[in-house]
C-alpha cells in the first residue's frame, strides 16, 4: 500500500485511538514473530488496516501491555495476536517485498540501488512468508508482471491498469474467514482501485519529468503535468465511486471490535485523503513519541 489508508486522527475518540494504536503494535509484534526482526521495519499504518480487516469479528482477546526494540523502557498495549493479524504479517512482507523488486526494475541501476539492497535483506522474511501464503504470492507476481505489460504497452485504460492493481490487494482477503470473505475481497478490490487512482495523481508532476508511464498521462493525452479541471472532475467521481462500492461491501460485514476505527478510516479518513491529494497536497504521518498518527499535510 502507499501510505492513502489512514484514519482521520481527530475524529478518533481516546480509547479508538489507544485501540488503533494496539493494533499497530499488535501487527508489529506479529511480523517479528512470523517473519523475523528486520520485517518489523516494513510496519506502517496501511498494513494496520489490513490487519483490522482480516481479523474480521474474531473475539476480542485480552490486550498485552510489552516492551519492544521501538519501546524498550515503556510498555505499550499490544492487541493479542489472532489468524487475521498473522495473514496481514505475511501479506506486507510480501507486498513489501514486490513492491521494493518493481521499484528496481522501474528505476534501473543506480536510482534503484536503494531498494535493490533492501530487497535482498528482506528476501529471508519473504521467503518464510511466501512459504505460508503461496496462492497469495503468486496472485501477487502474476499482477505485477500483467502491470508491467500493460506500462511498456503504455496502456490509455483507466480501468485496466486500477482492475490489475485492484486484483492484487484483492488477493490478501482470499484467506480471510469463510463467511467474510466475499466482502473482504470487495472492500479491497474497491480500495485497491482507489489506491492506485490516488497514486498516479500524486506522481503525476513527477512521473512527467521522468518520463515514466503514468496513466493519467496517456488517458488524458497529457502535454503538461497537470490534469485539466473537467478530467480532474472525472478522476474525482471515479475514485468516489469506488470507496461507495467499498463502503457497501463493508456493510455487510462483522467486524467486531475494531469497528469504530475501521468506520472512521472508511467514512472519514480516506474521503480526507482522496481530497488532498487531488488539491496537490502530500500526505505525511508523524511518528513521534507524543502522539503515533497524527496527520501533517504539507
Amino acid at each position: 500500500m502507499f501510505g492513502y489508508v489512514l484514519p482521520l486522527a481527530g475524529e478518533l475518540k481516546v480509547k479508538e485511538f489507544e485501540k488503533f494504536k494496539s493494533a499497530y503494535c499488535g501487527l508489529c509484534h506479529a511480523m517479528g514473530r512470523k517473519c523475523g526482526l528486520k520485517a518489523r521495519f516494513l510496519l506502517n499504518y496501511d498494513f494496520t488496516f489490513l490487519a483490522m480487516l482480516l481479523d474480521g469479528g474474531s473475539k476480542a482477546s485480552a490486550d498485552q501491555m510489552c516492551r519492544c526494540v521501538a519501546s524498550p523502557f515503556r510498555r505499550r498495549r499490544v492487541c493479542a495476536m489472532t489468524s487475521g493479524f498473522e495473514m496481514a504479517a505475511d501479506a506486507s512482507v510480501i507486498l513489501s517485498f514486490w513492491k521494493l523488486r518493481d521499484t528496481v526494475q522501474d528505476e534501473g541501476f543506480f536510482r534503484g540501488f536503494a531498494a535493490r539492497l533492501l530487497s535482498l535483506l528482506l528476501r529471508p522474511a519473504y521467503r518464510k512468508a511466501a512459504k505460508r501464503r503461496r496462492e497469495f504470492d503468486l496472485t501477487v507476481r502474476q499482477c505485477l508482471s500483467q502491470l508491467r505489460q500493460l506500462e511498456l504497452e503504455q496502456c490509455p485504460s483507466l480501468d485496466r491498469v486500477a482492475d490489475t492493481f485492484a486484483r492484487l490487494l484483492q488477493a490478501a482477503g482470499m484467506e480471510a474467514q469463510t463467511e467474510q470473505r466475499s466482502p473482504v475481497e470487495q472492500i479491497l478490490y474497491h480500495i485497491g482501485r482507489w489506491i492506485y487512482l490516488a497514486d498516479a495523481y500524486d506522481d503525476l508532476e513527477e512521473d512527467f519529468k521522468r518520463k515514466r508511464y503514468n496513466p493519467l498521462i496517456t488517458r488524458f493525452a497529457l502535454t503538461v503535468p497537470t490534469l485539466p479541471e473537467k478530467d480532474r472532475e472525472q478522476l474525482e467521481t471515479t475514485m468516489r465511486h469506488s470507496l461507495n462500492l467499498a463502503t457497501s461491501a463493508y456493510g455487510l460485514l462483522q467486524v467486531g471490535r475494531w469497528s469504530e476505527v475501521l468506520d472512521n478510516i472508511l467514512y472519514l479518513g480516506l474521503p480526507t485523503s482522496g481530497m488532498r491529494v487531488l488539491a496537490g497536497e502530500k500526505i505525511k504521518w508523524n511518528q513521534s513519541k507524543q502522539k503515533i498518527g497524527e496527520i501533517i499535510y504539507e
